[in-house]
């Protein structure tokens, strides 16, 4: 293999949705502005070298702390120390709200532990209730009617 596919294919592994981030960027503008598709692509490269900075900063702040797992607090350290301290705060607040959201949908939802105890029927029931939930909240809030199991079909030996 040529190097250079090598290259490109680590940078493919490495990169970001392109359609879930020329969604995020097109949200940020204002409606009568557009953003030329290398500008779109530029944006995503600085997105990953960015993800890959903040990981790599937590990793050694990870690893002077003699942790083995990266924690929330280490992500915000390495904010400060690459010089972003200014968006700790916002950072914080952003990590605080997906902690209540995330124990909202456990608490409303299935929780992590009980779906070993579930069936696959079960298993599958709540995969399509979720799904039908990620619809509903990518077209923009309309709801998808949810299935409910269906009724036995009467058997014909009765």
């Amino acid at each position: 293999m040529d190097p250079a596919d090598i290259v490109e294919r680590i940078k493919e592994d490495a990169s970001l949705p392109k359609a879930s981030m020329t969604k995020i960027i097109k949200e940020m503008l204002p409606p009568d502005v557009r953003v030329a598709r290398d500008a779109q692509d530029l944006i995503i490269d600085c997105c990953v070298e960015f993800i890959n900075l903040i990981s790599s900063e937590s990793n050694e702040v990870c690893s002077r702390e003699e942790r083995k797992t990266i924690a929330p607090e280490h992500v915000l350290k390495a904010l400060q120390v690459l010089g972003f301290g200014e968006y700790i705060e916002e950072v914080y607040t952003a990590y605080e709200q997906h902690k209540l959201e995330t124990m909202d949908s456990v608490r409303g939802g299935v929780r992590l532990n009980s779906v070993a105890e579930m069936t696959e029927e079960q298993a599958l029931a709540e995969q399509q209730r979720m799904f039908a939930e990620a619809r509903a909240r990518m077209n923009g809030g309309t709801s998808v009617p949810t299935q409910t199991d269906p009724e036995p079909e009467p058997s014909l030996n009765s």
